[in-house]
């Protein structure tokens, strides 16, 4: 049996705030244990960034063109990454792409950058597209980490990702459940450009706000956040369900939504987080001081914050383990995170 394997694992996340690439080696002990040998995030040139920004308002032909522009674009990122860092042998690539749709109680979910001809543009052998058959078995297609956290992550019981998303991951006794908390920085990013910024650093602007307690309500009254797991959530769902609420408020200033909007997430998080010792928080939303310091306001959890490249690139280093999963056939995805029928190994193989 062999004992290590090296793989470039890829992560284009809803905040589009670029493509991550980690080279890691996993070697199996008693667990499987990983080392990350090198790292980097491409950021999207803004034509690009547009075209995702906008690609859930697409029709068909445009999203199959994107994905094919994508693909392309992707591999020429791909062949960067490997040249830069003189990476001549790994196993394989295992990619998660970059959604475009993600509707999955109508059985849909779309992420570009899958297609075949990846492995023929690279000349490597691929593993991507893991959300497309748990929603054909009737599951949510997300969150996928949660099999990675726990096997890789063997200490802790708790994880939270703060991307565009907030989801998070809790180990119990008989079973595992993970599910999506509330929008993040897809939010908090589209309120910062309206004043130019790319993001709040720091929550800075938020913490320069004032809290309106009317928009709480209105988005506390959105029925998603009364649903039990499982649930994930799409940018379209913003679109239609948390933006029109926000835009009723454009005559307050930016700073006191965000504020508010920030307090709200911190808020459903500890409700998440509720008899939980410690959890891990990664993501960019780590480094947003007033959002950790409004989330350690409202619970007794341990708010571990783990070292950058952990807080940057866990969610590639674990897309690069659901490939090695996937390729020695084991099961990357459990039922009882995403409602699908049973356990199972999800993922598209394609060689070059």
């Amino acid at each position: 049996m062999r004992k290590s394997y090296k793989v470039l694992g890829i992560m284009s996340g809803s905040s589009l705030d670029g493509i991550d690439f980690v080279l890691v080696e996993f070697f199996k002990k008693i667990r499987w244990e990983f080392k990350l040998i090198s790292s980097s995030t491409y950021s999207y040139p803004k034509k690009i960034y547009e075209k995702l920004r906008y690609s859930s308002s697409l029709n068909e032909n445009e999203i199959k063109e994107l994905d094919e522009f994508y693909t392309i674009y992707l591999s020429k990122q791909i062949n960067k990454f490997l040249k830069k860092n003189n990476i001549h042998k790994i196993d394989f690539i295992s990619s998660h792409g970059h959604t475009v749709l993600h509707q999955p109680n109508l059985g849909i979910t779309y992420q570009i950058g899958n297609l075949p001809i990846l492995a023929k543009l690279i000349n490597k052998k691929v593993i991507c597209d893991f959300r497309s058959k748990d929603v054909e078995m009737g599951g949510q297609g997300a969150p996928l980490v949660p099999v990675g956290e726990i096997k890789l992550f063997h200490k802790l019981d708790t994880f939270i990702n703060l991307g565009g998303f907030a989801n998070i991951t809790l180990k119990n006794q008989k079973k595992i459940i993970a599910y999506d908390i509330c929008p993040v920085n897809l939010i908090l990013n589209l309120l910062a450009n309206k004043l130019d910024r790319s993001y709040d650093k720091d929550g800075k602007l938020a913490s320069q706000g004032k809290f309106i307690p009317e928009l709480e309500k209105k988005l506390d009254d959105v029925r998603f956040f009364k649903l039990k797991p499982p649930k994930s959530l799409g940018f379209e769902w913003v679109k239609k369900n948390i933006l029109p609420i926000i835009q009723t408020y454009q005559n307050n200033s930016i700073n006191d939504i965000l504020n508010t909007y920030t307090i709200f997430i911190a808020k459903h998080i500890s409700y998440a987080l509720n008899g939980r010792k410690e959890v891990l928080v990664t993501g960019g939303g780590a480094y947003n001081s007033f959002l950790i310091e409004q989330i350690k306001k409202r619970t007794s959890c341990i708010i571990s914050i783990p070292e950058k490249q952990i807080i940057n690139f866990k969610e590639a280093i674990i897309f690069a383990f659901l490939g090695l999963l996937r390729v020695k056939n084991k099961v990357n995805c459990y039922a009882s995170v995403t409602g699908a029928k049973i356990n199972h190994s999800s993922g598209n193989i394609f060689f070059p």
